[in-house]
């Protein structure tokens, strides 16, 4: 009973091993995929900005310039990350399946082994002859005669199944060692990248130490203008009526988390409250509700995730990934996605936050989005 447990372990491994494999390796291609383009897009920017003249006139177009490329060196320094992460952990995993491996090798060559020498003892001391001679009858001869043949195929079989097992365990530590020396790579990117970024903010500081207060008022505007939601609140309205999920909702609720893990909480402008946090923290819904949209902005390419509670809408924008879809029902403080990178274009240090909105099925009515944190 426990040789066939053994055996069937082993041939679980063996036939989730791939499967696994396949997934991550499609995982891996996609990061590729989004680091190369990010790339490719940092690349352009970059060939831009060189071509800007530097001059009074052109100074804020370039600040603004780095203030992006900022923003995207920092979101493939966080690609790079995540991928890094992913190799890591496909580098424990295949180290944990290549000792199972070789485990199930190990035993299965021991079980061998003494049947080999139950074999040999049998056969140094003619046991097989005695075994057969001390038959009762024919039918006990032939009885006999076959249970030493599948003896025979038995270790047969465990010849096989330790071959099988050698070719498998040589697999897994070849793909454990290719998988170290990419995390090894990915690595090295990583640290590139970080030095990169330190080259970019060095270079915007400059700029913005050579401007006016005018003209850093100007460029906040200018880069407020572009950071402004992409979907009119008012055709989102259309989609929330009748909605139930989470109708319990309204202007009189408070003493509720922040969307934000361990964040703070800054007026902005409107009914939107400014939502600071550490780098990589969750962002998650204020209250139970439903997706109604999810955006992704043109210039800045974070996400913006729209939620409806009965018929008021909150909005999360300037997220850096996203773990929900639209249509889906979400639990109060449930994780929507992480917060994202922004630039402070008055210091051009960098930031993570969101920019949290609440809105009223009536149009005309104001809240403030603080409001709904007051303890």
């Amino acid at each position: 009973m426990k040789f066939l447990l053994t055996l069937l372990s082993t041939l679980l491994l063996l036939v989730v091993t791939p499967s696994v494999t396949a997934q991550t390796d499609r995982r891996v291609e996609e990061q590729k995929k989004a680091i190369a383009a990010l790339e490719k897009k940092i690349a352009a920017e970059e060939a831009a900005i060189g071509k800007i003249q530097k001059s009074r006139r052109t100074t804020e177009e370039r600040a603004r310039r780095l203030a992006r490329q900022i923003e995207q060196r920092n979101q493939l320094l966080n690609e790079t990350e995540r991928e890094a992460s992913r190799v890591e952990k496909e580098v424990k995993r295949s180290s944990r399946v290549a000792d199972s491996l070789q485990k199930a090798l190990d035993h299965n060559r021991a079980q061998y082994g003494e049947l080999v020498r139950e074999a040999y003892r049998n056969y140094r001391q003619q046991n097989y002859i005695s075994y057969i001679l001390s038959s009762r009858n024919f039918s006990d001869v032939a009885r006999r005669l076959t249970m030493m043949r599948e003896m025979a195929a038995l270790r047969e079989r465990k010849l096989q199944e330790i071959s099988t097992l050698q070719q498998s365990v040589s697999e897994e530590k070849q793909r454990l060692e290719n998988r170290q020396k990419e995390l090894d790579s990915v690595s090295q990117k990583v640290a590139g990248q970080k030095k990169r970024l330190q080259r970019d903010a060095t270079a915007a500081k400059q700029e913005i130490r050579s401007m006016n207060n005018k003209e850093k008022q100007a460029l906040a505007r200018k880069m407020e203008q572009e950071e402004q939601l992409s979907v009119a609140i008012s055709e989102l309205r259309k989609l929330t009526k009748g909605n139930k999920e989470g109708a319990s909702f309204s202007a009189r609720t408070s003493n509720l988390n922040l969307p934000v893990a361990g964040g703070r909480v800054k007026r902005y402008k409107g009914n939107m409250a400014e939502i600071t946090g550490e780098k990589g923290a969750s962002v998650r819904s204020i209250y139970e509700g439903k997706v109604v949209d999810i955006k992704r902005n043109r210039i800045t390419a974070k996400y913006e995730v729209f939620v409806a509670h009965g018929e008021y809408i909150t909005s999360y924008t300037n997220l850096g990934s996203i773990s929900v879809e639209k249509g889906q029902k979400v639990a109060k403080n449930q994780q929507l996605g992480s917060v994202g990178a922004a630039v402070n274009v008055t210091t051009m240090e960098t930031e993570y936050k969101i920019v949290f909105g609440i809105y009223s099925p009536n149009p005309k009515e104001t809240m403030s989005a603080a409001n709904c944190f007051k303890k």
